[in-house]
Order: structure tokens, then C-alpha cells, then sequence
């Protein structure tokens, strides 16, 4: 089968121009999905009459085996083909005949055709990410489902704040991870449409069907305008900015287990799996999981980067400047893969050194701020006031050398009057973790409606 371009050129291409000009090195990831809507569109041009069903049927033959071909390893791809498309194409004229293989390009363009691999590549691959960030949230609901009674202080702007228990720490992951599922949700649903039919840019000529081609590719629909279907690459841009703010998130997890697991904090230990060591000191149990994964955060947001400015400026429809639209989303849906992949891992096998997360909280006067709340409640103190009182109760623990929480009442009663014997129970911090039972708190109570509602939400979701 000759090349594309053949017919109205007069000489060949140059090699350099087949090799800056090829896409194949890469798109060949999409040569399932090639295959499968060509399937879909032969089938429609037998039911249209623009085929026979015994051409339909050879071609339907034929490309199952240029399938098996490339998954069983036999398949050759020639740079000089240029893409995936004309290598299956080629490839598919050669088992059946050009005569009847030639027919299946009627009433399509490679225009609509990349477009239609390639989401169909972003729509499986969209699933495929959503399942992965199910299991990663299945593993931190199993963790904290067995901490709930593990106390740690909670922080900001990195300083010791108020005592949280470890599961509700989790939680918040969860919560961003939800997120992270229902935005790729959201964009695979608005991105359920098939380009099929849309030929170069204007529509096509043929009586297709493109209803009926949607359906035997699992669309939920086809795109309205021609032109916009050619020229569309948002469904790229949305998976790669969803994949962004999927590796921020996991970034924030990384570095919170790279402090966790350092001498200072001793909070998790890393498992020898997934751990590694120094070329030159012994001692050493690097977190180079967690550091890759933050660092692979920069790459994916790169790629988003991108394709941004590739499609900033280009006119209406197809431009050649589109191809450098797949590497990528290649690129990050695989090292998204991964980075899940061995993230959950990380989470199942590291172990949690409860002692130290507890002793932690002795440290930075946590339950300070409920000295501040007894004030208000108590004594009908102004909160302004009451804050300045504990501070100055802050400050004689400091003198004492002792965390807030452990300091005498009698101690307390020297810095204010209006602190009764009553006041001490507030400073335990259990009891300041368990105080904080509004909507979405830290207390226990709550915590454990906050994994009940995760778990329903994750069960339920579809």
C-alpha cells in the first residue's frame, strides 16, 4: 500500500523528514485502539451498503490478525509508515489485499481517527487511574480504622498546633483523593463522545452512521460540531491536569513520610522493600519512594504545561503541531501508574511507632488553645483576653520547663484568677482531641462518622 502522500508528489520523502516527521515510535501505544475503531467503522459501512458484509467480514478478519500480530510479537513497524494508523493500515492491505483493505479508509480521516484513538486511550486509561486511587484509599481507611486512638499533633506552618489521632490526619489524604477520583469522573463523562464520522473537519459525504459507531465504541454519545472534534484535545489537557493535582496530592503525603520517618520525628518506618540505602554510609535507610514520588510531581506538571502552549495558538482544525500531543499524556498516565501503585505499597508495609506520635504531643503546648475556650465558657472571658492569659500560662510552662498539658493547677491559678481546679481536666490531651466534636473534627467520634462515610462513599461510588 503506498504511503499517503503519494499521487500528487513527485519525489520521495526524505529519511530525515520520515524520522522528524513519524509519530509511530509512540503512537503504536494506541494501535488497540486504532484497531478497534476501525473495527466499529467497517462494521457501520456494511450496515450503511458501503460495504459489503463480505467485505466488511474480510476486513474485520484481517484486522484481528494485525491484533494478534502485535500482541504476539510478530508484528514489524517501519518508521517509513510514519503512524500507527497507516502501519495497521499497510499492514492490513497486505494480509487481505489492497483492493478490499484500501476501502476501509472511506469515509474517515486520520483526523478523526487519531482524535478517536486517543480518547478512547484517555477514557480507559481514566477508569484505570480511578480503580488505583480506589485501592490506595481502601489502604488508608484500613490503617486508620486501627488508629483512631493513636494521638499526634497536628500542625501549622510546621509548628506543633493541637492534638489530633493519626486516623483523622489520614482522613484529610482521603479527602483530597476523592476528589481526585471525582474530577477524573467528571471528565470522563464530559469527555464521552465519540469524533468518529467528523472525516478532516467538515463531515463526510457517505450516509455514515456515526450514532451507531459511538455505540459499538461504549460512548455515551458523538461530539456536535465537526470541526471541534478534529481540533479538541481538552480530554488530554483535563487528564493531564487531573493527573496533576492527583501527584500534588500524593507530593504532600510523600514529604509527610519522608519528615515521619526521619530521626527527629521516628512517627513510621519505612519496610526494607521499598526503602534503599547509601553508597557510603552504613547506617543509612533512605525514603527514595517517597522523594521520587515528589519529585516526579515536577514532570507531570511539565507535561500539562505542554500541551498547553502546543495548542495555545493554533487555528482551526487539524494542525501537526496536534502530534506532540500524546508523549505526554503517555508519560504521566504511566508515571501515574506507578506512583500509585508503589505508594499503596509503601502505606501497607511501613509500620507506625505509636509511642513516638504520642510523646510528640507533650511537646508544644497543644492543648493550650482549650485553656484559652475554658476562659470563655467559664468565666464569660472576651476569647482576645482569654488568649492573652493562656499565653502568658504558655510562658510560666515554658519557665517550668514542662508542656502546658502538665502543668500543677496551682501553678495555673498563679497566672489568673479566674482558672478554677476545675481548668486541668481541659488540658489533657485527649481530652483536647476529643473536644473538637463539630462537623468534620477530630474527635474521635467524628473521626469514626468520617471513615463510615468514606467507606459509603466508596462503596457506593459507580
Amino acid at each position: 500500500m503506498a504511503k499517503s502522500r503519494s499521487g500528487v508528489f513527485e519525489k520521495e520523502a526524505s529519511t530525515l523528514l520520515d524520522r522528524f516527521n513519524a509519530s509511530l515510535p509512540f503512537d503504536k501505544k494506541l494501535y488497540k485502539e486504532d484497531i478497534e475503531g476501525s473495527l466499529a467503522h467497517a462494521s457501520m459501512l456494511a450496515k450503511q451498503g458501503i460495504l459489503t458484509k463480505d467485505e466488511a467480514k474480510t476486513i474485520t478478519n484481517g484486522l484481528k490478525t494485525v491484533l494478534n500480530e502485535i500482541e504476539n510479537g510478530e508484528f514489524v513497524f517501519d518508521l517509513r509508515d510514519e503512524d500507527i494508523h497507516m502501519a495497521v493500515e499497510k499492514r492490513l492491505g497486505e494480509i487481505i489485499g489492497e483492493e478490499i483493505g484500501g476501502k476501509l479508509h472511506t469515509a474517515r480521516s486520520r483526523n478523526d481517527q487519531v482524535a478517536l484513538d486517543f480518547r478512547l486511550y484517555v477514557q480507559k486509561n481514566s477508569l484505570h487511574l480511578i480503580a488505583l486511587i480506589k485501592n490506595l484509599i481502601e489502604t488508608l481507611l484500613d490503617i486508620a480504622k486501627k488508629n483512631v486512638d493513636t494521638m499526634l499533633p497536628g500542625m501549622t506552618h510546621l509548628q506543633h498546633a493541637q492534638p489530633i489521632n493519626f486516623a483523622f490526619h489520614l482522613l484529610a489524604y482521603m479527602c483530597m483523593f476523592r476528589r481526585d477520583i471525582e474530577r477524573l469522573d467528571s471528565s470522563y463523562k464530559r469527555s464521552d463522545f465519540s469524533p468518529l464520522g467528523s472525516a478532516a473537519l467538515a463531515g463526510s459525504s457517505y450516509a455514515v452512521d456515526r450514532i451507531y459507531t459511538a455505540k459499538e465504541l461504549g460512548f455515551s454519545g458523538i461530539t456536535n460540531n465537526a470541526m471541534d472534534s478534529v481540533s479538541d484535545r481538552d480530554f488530554a489537557l483535563e487528564i493531564l491536569f487531573n493527573i496533576s493535582v492527583l501527584m500534588m496530592h500524593v507530593s504532600r503525603l510523600a514529604e509527610e513520610l519522608i519528615l515521619w520517618s526521619s530521626a527527629e520525628f521516628k512517627f513510621i518506618t519505612l519496610s526494607d522493600e521499598y526503602s534503599t540505602g547509601s553508597s557510603i554510609m552504613p547506617q543509612k535507610k533512605n525514603p527514595d519512594v517517597p522523594e521520587l514520588l515528589r519529585g516526579k510531581t515536577g514532570r507531570v506538571y511539565g507535561n500539562l504545561i505542554g500541551l498547553l502552549t502546543v495548542l495555545k495558538g493554533l487555528p482551526l482544525a487539524y494542525n501537526k503541531d496536534m502530534q506532540e500531543d500524546k508523549e505526554g499524556v503517555f508519560d504521566s498516565i504511566e508515571t501515574a501508574d506507578i506512583s500509585m501503585r508503589i505508594l499503596n505499597e509503601t502505606l501497607k508495609t511501613m509500620s507506625i511507632n505509636r509511642d513516638n506520635m504520642s510523646k510528640a504531643c507533650a511537646k508544644g503546648h497543644l492543648s493550650a488553645t482549650d485553656l484559652a475556650d475554658y476562659l470563655v465558657t467559664h468565666s464569660n472571658t472576651p476569647f482576645r483576653e482569654a488568649h492573652f492569659i493562656t499565653g502568658k500560662a504558655v510562658a510560666r510552662a515554658e519557665e517550668l520547663g514542662v508542656d502546658i498539658s502538665q502543668i500543677s493547677i496551682e501553678e495555673l491559678k498563679k497566672v489568673d484568677d479566674r482558672i478554677g481546679d476545675d481548668a486541668i481536666r481541659f488540658l489533657n490531651l485527649e481530652a483536647s482531641m476529643n473536644a473538637r466534636n463539630s462537623k468534620g473534627g477530630t474527635a474521635k467520634s467524628e473521626t469514626l462518622l468520617q471513615i463510615k462515610d468514606m467507606e459509603d462513599w466508596l462503596t457506593g461510588f459507580k
